[in-house]
């Protein structure tokens, strides 16, 4: 058992991520106010977009799992389902991104050769808002549903499972009903993010840059989502784990088999941003050429461009070729942490030359980085907070809540 002396109490980690979050608010409205605001407002939405697509990411492994019943998963499925205490702060961070609208839509000031029909604010906001909502509608209605089989057999201790504990125990619900509902709604989820990922991704990236298009654009997106959102879900598993003194513990073979996941979706990702490439560089047509070119040969985002190439494929594709490297975890957090982070500079690499013309220097510092701090603030504290309310998901494996 632990002491106390070396406890790390949930109030006490809680503290640091709203800090974090604090900081992070503080500095973008402090550089939006009186600073640079396109600056602050391009960087939360870099940032919007990034830690959205972990959450939506890591909350499918759970819905497709669960919809292919892989048995194999269930401690793993636990913590990813966590990821979805994020999503009502991710629709909350969409509506105040209306307030940066100007600064976030370069189009705005563009001819637009007939696009204003699809290009105007109010009709794009509604229907991302709309997809949004369904999306995260889905995600919530299928975990509540998969939360009942958990306490069920786990009971409640926290707050919030105490109190739907209690509303199933006033009105027992036919079991029956409640795994197929949670199976439609795992599905719904499924097509609702690949549908809703797509449009926010036409929508809020490539329509930064609106004469070019790409009809692969939308499943470029929401590949990208699972990668990052399985390589989250591979981080937070493994650091808890490695948590010394506590009994949660995945097996060799399950880290296993979520390593092949992410190999899986690193090979599809780079499969999906070539398959772009050799259309575009074979067709050879001009207003599709410059915005590769742009950002894989011009200066200075060329660099940029083969970083995050190395990093998120070249690198993970001849480490993880080693069926070993998948099974420890302190390799796998490493080697997810590389590739969140180049995933982070692609989505930099996709808006920033659209913000950022004829520059000599990467504009990118502090302010995006401090940004980005604010963000995990915000997506760690709801994980952390999601697991105060349901304690049981992973004291059911020897972990104790002060662990979290």
């Amino acid at each position: 058992m632990k002491t106390m002396a070396n406890i790390k109490k949930p109030p006490q980690l809680m503290k640091i991520f709203y800090g974090l979050a604090a900081i992070g608010a503080l500095i973008f409205i402090t550089v939006a106010l009186i600073g640079n605001p396109a600056r602050a407002w391009q960087a939360y939405l870099l940032n919007f977009l990034f830690f959205s697509a972990i959450a939506q990411g890591a909350v499918l492994f759970s819905a497709l799992m669960h919809t292919v019943k892989a048995r194999w998963s269930a401690p793993l499925a636990n913590v990813a389902e966590s990821f979805a205490a994020f999503f009502p702060i991710s629709l909350a961070l969409f509506v105040i991104l209306f307030l940066g609208q100007q600064h976030v839509f370069p189009w705005l000031h563009e001819d637009l050769h007939g696009k204003e029909v699809w290009l105007n604010v109010p009709f794009l906001f509604g229907r991302d808002l709309a997809g949004l909502i369904l999306l995260y509608g889905f995600g919530l209605a299928f975990l509540y549903h998969r939360l009942y089989f958990t306490l069920k057999d786990l009971g409640a201790s926290g707050p919030v499972g105490r109190r739907l504990q209690a509303r199933w125990d006033r009105r027992p619900p036919d079991e029956e009903r409640m795994a197929a509902r949670a199976t439609v709604f795992g599905i719904l989820y499924l097509l609702a993010f690949a549908l809703v990922l797509s449009l926010v991704g036409y929508d809020l990236v490539m329509a930064a840059d609106p004469h070019w298009f790409s009809t692969l654009f939308g499943a470029y997106s929401f590949v990208k989502a699972i990668y990052i959102g399985f390589g989250a879900l591979i981080v937070l598993s493994a650091l808890l784990h490695m948590s010394e003194n506590n009994g949660y513990h995945v097996e060799e073979n399950q880290f296993h088999d979520i390593g092949k996941l992410f190999f899986a979706f690193c090979l599809v990702w780079a499969d999906f941003f070539y398959a772009q490439f050799v259309v575009i560089w074979y067709g050879n047509i001009p207003e599709e050429t410059a915005y590769i070119i742009e950002r894989t040969m011009a200066a200075p985002w060329d660099k940029l461009a083969w970083t995050i190439f190395i990093g998120c494929f070249v690198a993970p594709f001849l480490i993880l070729i080693n069926r070993r490297i998948k099974m420890i975890p302190r390799a796998m957090v490493v080697i997810c942490l590389a590739v969140m982070a180049g995933i982070w500079l692609e989505h930099y690499l996709l808006l920033g030359p659209a913000f950022n013309h004829h520059i000599h220097h990467l504009p990118l510092g502090w302010v995006e980085i401090a940004v980005a701090v604010g963000f995990f603030g915000l997506l760690a504290a709801a994980v952390t907070g999601y697991f105060k309310q349901f304690p049981e998901l992973i004291e059911a494996n020897g972990l104790k809540t002060e662990d979290v």
